[in-house]
C-alpha cells in the first residue's frame, strides 16, 4: 500500500524529513509519533501524493508520487487533515454533496455519511455556525462517504469530544476490513497504541522503531 524508500523532503533550504524508509501493507494500522513540528504532516502529504520527495522514492498504491499515475490513485485515499477543510458558506450537507459531485459518488450517500458521524440532524447548518467539533465530524463524513483504500489520519481526535472518537475507530474498521490500510500521525502515543497495530517514532526528520 505504502513504500517509501530513503524519501527526503527540504523546503526553503530546510530539512524537514531524510533517510525516511516505511512499508505499509494491506488491512495493516500503522501509527507514527512524535512532538509536533517534527514532520509528520509533511509525511503524510507525501503519502497523499501532495508534495513529491525531494530526494528517494514514494510508492502508493503502486503509483509512484510524481508520476502520472499519482492522480489517478488520489480517488482511493481519504485524507482528514489537522484542520477541516471546509467552506464556510456552505451548509454541511452541500459541503459532502460538492465532494460526492467531484468524485462521481451517488448523492444518498451524503445523508448516510452524516449519519453515521452523528450529524444526520444538522446537515442544514452552515459551516460558519457549527462548533469545531461538528466540523471534525463533517470532514470525517467526508472521507466516510468516499470509502477510501488507503486512509489518512492527522492527529484524528483534535476537537473531538470522546464519543466521537468512536467514529474514529469505525472508519478505521471499514477501511481495513475492506482490506485497505490506514497511516496515522499523533503527538499522543496512547491513541495510537490504542488503535495501531504498530508504531513508529518520528525523530529527527526520520523514523525508527517506537
Amino acid at each position: 500500500m505504502i513504500k517509501l524508500e530513503g524519501v527526503g523532503v527540504t523546503r526553503s533550504g530546510t530539512t524537514i524529513l531524510h533517510d525516511v524508509e516505511l512499508a505499509v501493507s494491506a488491512s495493516e494500522v500503522v501509527g507514527i509519533t512524535g512532538p509536533n513540528g517534527t514532520g509528520k504532516t509533511t509525511l503524510l502529504r507525501v503519502v497523499a501524493t501532495l508534495l513529491i520527495p525531494t530526494v528517494g522514492t514514494a510508492t502508493v498504491l503502486d503509483a509512484t508520487v510524481g508520476s502520472p499515475q499519482a492522480r489517478r490513485v488520489r480517488p482511493a485515499i481519504g485524507l482528514v487533515g489537522h484542520q477541516p477543510a471546509l467552506s464556510p458558506n456552505l451548509t454541511l450537507r452541500e459541503q459532502l454533496a460538492f465532494h460526492a459531485a467531484l468524485a462521481g459518488i451517488e448523492p444518498e450517500r451524503v445523508d448516510r455519511a452524516l449519519k453515521a458521524v452523528g450529524l444526520h440532524g444538522a446537515g442544514d447548518r452552515r459551516a460558519s455556525a457549527v462548533s469545531a467539533g461538528m466540523a471534525r465530524r463533517a470532514d470525517l463524513a467526508r472521507v466516510v462517504m468516499t470509502k477510501p483504500t488507503l486512509l489518512l489520519l492527522d492527529e484524528p481526535d483534535a476537537s473531538l469530544d470522546s464519543d466521537a472518537t468512536e467514529v474514529i475507530d469505525a472508519l478505521i474498521g471499514s477501511v481495513t476490513g475492506r482490506g485497505g490500510a490506514v497511516l496515522m500521525v499523533s503527538h499522543d502515543p496512547e491513541r495510537v497504541e490504542h488503535r495501531c497495530d504498530r508504531a513508529i517514532r518520528l525523530v529527527d526528520g526520520t523514523l525508527e522503531a517506537a
